[in-house]
């Protein structure tokens, strides 16, 4: 039987089992803490900082902090709210997310959690990247434009797959994801549509081709309920 202990995020008790971060335990619960660089069949990476919360009064990554007995959580504060807005809008003006030409629209978590946040505008200048796109590569486009960054491409290729066909390389504004094959093309990789790494990226970076609008605007993952309280949100599958 699994020991169970409880915390307290926003005055409400969760249970979390030995073990679990603050995310896992709000998870389970239904409890949604914005993130974009987590994957439950991946270990924790802390890289986007969206899921910092207050843990008894301390700024913590709630992916990557283990839940502690009777430990105080904040989660839904002005405060929070205010910071994970700001680090949208650094997000959507670092690359080309323009979300009415995206085939990734109404799947995509940064735009998601941008109207979670009420982000109304960019507010910043855009910085316009001119990265180069992929499309050499029978299934899929990279557009690597729309990157953030969250390696979870990285992650899911070495650590699901097998495979390493991704890295993250560069300091700073200059990280980039890049393509491990000799002439740095998709083409050159043993990559395919049954790999993990094809369907982890939360943004319109990884494109599959020839499905794009299959599925219409306005009838897709985020278009009907919004990522707070959307199963795919929670499930840890």
């Amino acid at each position: 039987m699994e020991n169970k202990s409880t915390i307290i995020i926003d005055t409400f008790p969760i249970e979390f089992k030995s073990g679990q971060t603050i995310l896992e335990a709000a998870r389970d619960a239904g409890c949604y803490i914005p993130n974009l660089c987590f994957n439950p069949e991946l270990r924790e990476h802390g890289s986007c900082k969206l899921c910092s919360v207050k843990a008894n009064g301390r700024t913590v990554s709630a992916c990557s902090t283990k839940a502690q007995a009777n430990m105080i959580i904040e989660n839904n504060t002005d405060e929070l709210k205010i910071m994970r807005r700001e680090m949208i809008r650094m997000l959507f003006i670092e690359g080309n997310h323009f979300c009415p030409g995206c085939e990734k629209s109404g799947n995509c978590n940064l735009q998601a959690i941008a109207n979670y946040t009420d982000m109304m505008s960019p507010h910043y200048e855009h910085i316009f990247p001119n990265r180069k796109l992929d499309a050499s590569h029978k299934d899929f486009l990279l557009d690597f434009n729309r990157c953030i960054m969250c390696e979870l491409c990285v992650r899911a290729s070495r650590e699901l797959d097998g495979k390493n066909v991704f890295s993250l390389v560069g300091r700073g504004i200059k990280s980039h994801i890049v393509v491990n094959s000799p002439s740095g093309k998709l083409a050159d990789t043993d990559f395919s549509v049954e790999d993990k790494a094809a369907s982890v990226c939360p943004v319109g970076a990884i494109i599959r081709k020839g499905v794009g609008y299959q599925v219409p605007i306005g009838q897709r993952l985020y278009d009907q309920q919004p990522i707070n309280i959307h199963p795919s949100s929670f499930n840890n599958e």
